[in-house]
Order: C-alpha cells, then sequence, then structure tokens
C-alpha cells in the first residue's frame, strides 16, 4: 500500500529532519505555553490538512456549511490563498475573485447568505467577524489545522487517501507540513477522496495503520459530482454526466490532487485527456493558448470539463477561443460520507454548535429540551459534554 500512495526523495531526507526540529520548536512552544492559543466565546469548527497539496477542504466545508446555513448564522474564515490584497475582507456582492482567491470567492457565489471573510491573521479575522455581528453562531476556519493561534472547538483534520500520512514524511522529501504526531490535535479525522468501491478489508487496514487515539473518531469519504454546467450559459445548456459516453474529453483542473476524479472520469467518457496546472494557478497567455490548441486537437464528439475552482480562475482571463467556450463545462463536486457515517458525523458537528451557540435555531431548541426536562425531573439540568480541545 505504501507503494501505491507516496514517493519519497530520500535524497532530501536530511533537510527533512532539519526541517522536523523547526516545527517541533514550534509546537513545543504552544505546548509549553510560550506561544499561546486563543480560545473565542463563538463556536469555531476547522478544517485543514498537514499536507501540502489539496486534500478536498473546499468541498468539505461546503458540507459543514449545508449543515449549518437553515439552523445557525454561519461565517467562513479563510486567508485567501494568492489572493491580489492584504488584511482583512469581508465578501460582498460585488467582491471580485482577485480581492478574496478562488476558494472563498467559489464558497461565497454558492451560498450568498453566508458570511465570507478572508484574513491572514485569523484571531484579527474572529475579532472582525464577532465584532461586526453579534449574532454570529459559528465561525468556520478553511485551511486552519496549523494555525494554531486559535484553539477551535472542533478540529478536523483531512487526509488525502492517494497521499496518506502514515506513509508520508516530512517536507522536502515528502509532503508534510508537520511531524505525523501533529494528527494528535485533531477531534475528526476524515479519510477523503476515497475510491468509492473501497473494499473492507481496505477501511481496516487504514484505520489501523492511522492509529488514532480512543477520543478521535475516524471517517471516509468520497466523491460525488452533480450536473454539468456551462461556463458560458448563453453558449450551451447543462447537461448530464451520461452525455460524456460517447465523448473525447479534455479534464482540465488546477488543482493538487486530481487523481481521484481522473479515475472517477474515465469510465463514463469514450477518452479522457487529463491537462493539469499546479493548485491556484493563475492561468496566462501561454496556458490559455496550450488549453485551445489541446482541445482544438481531440476528434469530435469533444468535451473540455474543469473544476469550480478553475471556473472561478478561467472566467477572469481572455483569448479563450470560441470552440473552448462553447463546450467548456463546470463540474460540481460535493463530498459524500462512506459506511453510513453521515449520520455520526452530523450529530457530532450539531451537538458541538448545539451546546456553544445562543441565538441559532439548534440553541433555542436547547433551550427548549432544557426547560422541558428541568419540569420533568425537579429542575434538574441536563447537560451535553463534548470534548473542547
Amino acid at each position: 500500500m505504501e507503494g501505491d500512495f507516496i514517493k519519497i526523495n530520500k535524497w532530501l531526507l536530511p533537510l527533512s529532519w532539519c526541517y522536523g526540529v523547526a516545527v517541533n520548536f514550534r509546537n513545543t512552544l504552544f505546548s509549553i505555553g510560550i506561544l499561546k492559543s486563543r480560545s473565542f466565546n463563538v463556536p469555531i469548527i476547522s478544517v485543514g490538512n498537514i499536507t501540502v497539496g489539496g486534500t478536498g477542504k473546499t468541498p468539505h466545508v461546503e458540507y459543514l456549511i449545508k449543515l449549518l446555513k437553515d439552523k445557525c448564522h454561519v461565517a467562513v474564515l479563510s486567508r485567501g490563498y494568492k489572493r491580489k490584497s492584504n488584511g482583512y475582507i469581508k465578501a460582498t456582492a460585488q467582491t471580485t475573485m482577485p480581492e478574496i482567491g478562488d476558494e472563498p470567492y467559489q464558497m461565497k457565489q454558492k451560498f450568498p447568505d453566508i458570511t465570507v471573510a478572508v484574513d491572514q491573521n485569523r484571531c484579527h479575522g474572529i475579532d472582525q467577524l464577532t465584532s461586526d455581528d453579534a449574532q454570529l453562531d459559528v465561525i468556520l476556519l478553511d485551511d486552519a489545522f496549523q494555525h494554531r493561534y486559535v484553539k477551535p472547538g472542533i478540529n478536523i483534520l483531512l487526509v488525502d487517501y492517494h497521499r496518506l500520512v502514515i506513509y508520508d514524511t516530512l517536507l522536502p522529501a515528502g509532503r508534510l507540513r508537520e511531524p505525523l504526531s501533529g494528527k494528535d490535535r485533531a477531534d475528526i479525522v476524515i479519510v477523503t477522496k476515497c475510491p468509492q468501491n473501497l473494499k473492507p478489508m481496505e477501511y481496516r487496514v487504514i484505520t489501523k495503520a492511522m492509529n488514532l487515539y480512543p477520543y478521535q473518531q475516524l471517517f471516509f469519504t468520497t466523491l460525488k459530482y452533480g450536473e454539468l454546467q456551462p461556463l458560458f450559459p448563453k453558449l450551451a445548456q447543462p447537461a448530464q454526466l451520461e452525455q460524456l459516453q460517447s465523448q473525447h474529453v479534455l479534464l482540465l483542473t488546477g488543482i493538487a490532487s486530481p487523481e481521484q476524479m481522473v479515475n472517477d472520469l474515465s469510465p463514463l467518457t469514450a477518452h479522457l485527456s487529463p491537462l493539469t496546472f499546479s493548485d491556484h494557478h493563475e492561468f496566462k497567455r501561454k496556458d490559455i493558448e496550450l488549453i485551445n490548441e489541446t482541445f482544438a486537437a481531440l476528434p469530435s464528439p469533444k468535451t473540455i470539463v474543469t473544476t469550480e475552482k478553475d471556473a472561478t480562475r478561467l472566467l477572469t482571463t481572455t483569448g479563450l477561443s470560441e470552440e473552448v467556450c462553447k463546450n467548456l463545462y463546470v463540474l460540481p463536486i460535493e463530498i459524500c460520507f462512506m459506511q453510513e457515517q453521515h449520520t455520526t458525523f452530523n450529530n457530532q458537528i450539531l451537538s458541538y454548535v448545539h451546546k456553544n451557540s445562543r441565538n441559532s435555531i439548534l440553541a433555542k431548541s436547547k433551550d427548549d429540551h432544557k426547560s422541558h426536562d428541568s419540569n420533568r425531573a425537579g429542575n434538574r439540568p441536563r447537560t451535553i459534554s463534548f470534548r473542547n480541545n
């Protein structure tokens, strides 16, 4: 299994050792209290990883948004990676993608009623959000597992199935941004981008290899795809994935880990040609020319498919050929919990917000339920416990 997932550059292992010393020193400073982690009065859920590269943070944050948005006033706080701005910015309907970054922009476009903000200083960002809105119920921190100045109520660690951290090593020889022991800070660990046909034996092998503590819960998620949406709606109509069966498909991605998309889409098409760029890639003129030329060379019938994150950046470019524009579709991605684990996960998240939020529907339901229980049990209060690390 190790050989299937990870390639280690053994020549760089001495540098990885030096890097590990520095990271361990920083973590020790937090452990002994020289560097301080702040707690906040608002419920905070952090979603992140300990590796370089994508583990599916955005679709998992979007899952949490969908779970909570009708019950709570939700805010998402991100650093806004590769944005063309500085400091704290709270997104509005007029905010552009370069101002806040592709992933926050994507979330604001999909969920216009929630609050989305960016700030590299997460503590400052939380202070601003809570100052701007006293009714805020919960803050979702995007990509903040290593931002230890904030002490979240729930720490969610994402692990890519295709690059399991248990077989990886520290930068620069591997992809780990901190030692494997960093996973011990997580309340929830999710193995992401799993094949939909993952065998029971593989669940057991990964579960044992992850070697989690009793207080940690392990979940598995896979990718779920929606209806194809034209990037330029005036030129084409929405389409179903089944319509790709007779098509030659150019899969255009600028994400860190497209392997599972390639695996999932390959059986659904006549032929799949991946055209991959680096994560958060800013498409330049030469890239647009490459896209045009690559798509023109494919035999007909043909379609070009890209991700929602890439679509936000493609919309800011110029020079796409008319042929590309007419056949360019965006493939929405959601996550789906495996082994019927969604109920357990949902209940854990809702219970935490239920306990700590004062304004949400959940909190009002909690107060009503506690009052009802008190009347039945001689005003004896009912308590709900949750590990708050």
